[in-house]
C-alpha cells in the first residue's frame, strides 16, 4: 500500500515537473515568435500557453503581450482589452504604469482622443509622485497631434522644452495652416477672395466672373421692370453660385489644411527618432 502510494506522489510529480517545462518551452516559442514580429503566430501560441497553464503566473506579461502584437497589427480594440486584461494582472506599481501608458498610446492611435485625455488626467491624478509627469505632458502633446490641434500640441512640448523637436514642427504646420473661417468670410463678401486665399486661382476666378455675371443680370431685369425674370435669375442661378462659392473657399482651406498635416505627421512618422504612439 505504500509502495503504491510513494509511486503515485512519484509519478504525479513527474507530470507535474514534465507539464511546467512543456509551458516553459511553450512560452520561450511564443517569446520568439514575438522578438521576430510574428506577431499573429505568437498571439495564437501565447493564448495556447494561457489555455494550458493552471497558473496567473504568467497573465501579465502573456496578456501585456498580446496586447503589444494587436497594436502592431492595428487591431487597436483587441489590444485595448488585453492591456486592461494585463492591468489586472499587474504585479506592481510600475506594471500597472506601464499597461495604462500602453492603454493611452492606443487610444491615440486610434484617435479616440477624448478618452486618452481623460486616462492622462486621471494618472496624473492617481499616479502623484509614482510617475514622471514629463511622460504625462508628452502624451498629451501626442493626443493633441492626433487631433489635429498643433497649438495646444505646441503648449505642451514646449512645458518639456522650448527647442523640442516636435514643437517646432507643430510651430511650423500652425504657420502654414489657412484660417478655415477667413477663407468663407473673405468669399462671403467678395466671392472668390476665399479661393485667391488658398490658392486656388482658377476657382476664385470663375466663382467671381459667375457671381458678376449673374448679379448683373439679376439687378438689370429689375431695372428694366423685368421683376420675374430677375427673382428667376436670382433665385435659381446667381443664389447658387454665390452660395457655392464660399461653400467651396471653406472646403479648399479644410483640404489645403489637411494637405500640411498629413505631410507633418508623415515626417513623425519616418523620421522623427523620439518615442511615438
Amino acid at each position: 500500500m505504500k509502495k503504491a502510494f510513494y509511486i503515485s506522489i512519484i509519478l504525479f510529480s513527474w507530470i507535474g515537473f514534465t507539464k511546467a517545462q512543456d509551458l516553459k518551452l511553450q512560452k520561450h516559442y511564443a517569446d520568439s515568435l514575438f522578438q521576430s514580429e510574428q506577431f499573429f503566430d505568437a498571439i495564437t501560441e501565447y493564448k495556447r500557453l494561457m489555455f494550458f497553464s493552471n497558473s496567473d503566473e504568467n497573465n501579465y506579461d502573456t496578456n501585456f503581450r498580446i496586447a503589444l502584437c494587436y497594436k502592431a497589427g492595428g487591431k487597436y480594440n483587441a489590444a485595448i482589452k488585453h492591456f486592461n486584461i494585463a492591468k489586472v494582472y499587474s504585479i506592481n506599481t510600475q506594471d500597472s504604469i506601464a499597461t495604462e501608458l500602453q492603454i493611452i498610446r492606443t487610444n491615440i492611435l486610434r484617435r479616440t482622443i477624448p478618452e486618452a485625455l481623460l486616462l492622462l488626467n486621471n494618472m496624473d491624478g492617481a499616479y502623484k509622485n509614482k510617475i514622471d509627469s514629463s511622460k504625462i505632458i508628452y502624451w498629451r502633446g501626442w493626443a493633441y497631434l492626433m487631433a489635429d490641434d498643433w497649438e495646444l500640441a505646441s503648449e505642451e512640448f514646449q512645458k518639456l522644452n522650448k527647442f523640442h523637436p516636435i514643437k517646432t514642427l507643430a510651430d511650423s504646420v500652425n504657420a502654414k495652416k489657412y484660417s478655415v473661417v477667413f477663407a468663407k468670410v473673405a468669399s462671403f463678401i467678395i466671392p472668390g477672395s476665399g479661393q485667391f486665399y488658398t490658392g486656388n486661382y482658377l476657382s476664385g476666378i470663375m466663382s467671381l466672373g459667375w457671381n458678376l455675371m449673374f448679379g448683373y443680370l439679376t439687378i438689370n431685369a429689375f431695372l428694366t421692370d423685368r421683376a420675374v425674370e430677375g427673382i428667376l435669375i436670382g433665385s435659381l442661378l446667381w443664389t447658387r453660385f454665390y452660395k457655392g462659392n464660399f461653400q467651396n473657399a471653406e472646403k479648399f482651406a479644410v483640404e489645403r489644411n489637411k494637405k500640411i498635416s498629413n505631410k507633418a505627421y508623415e515626417f513623425l512618422s519616418k523620421k522623427y527618432v523620439g518615442e511615438k504612439p
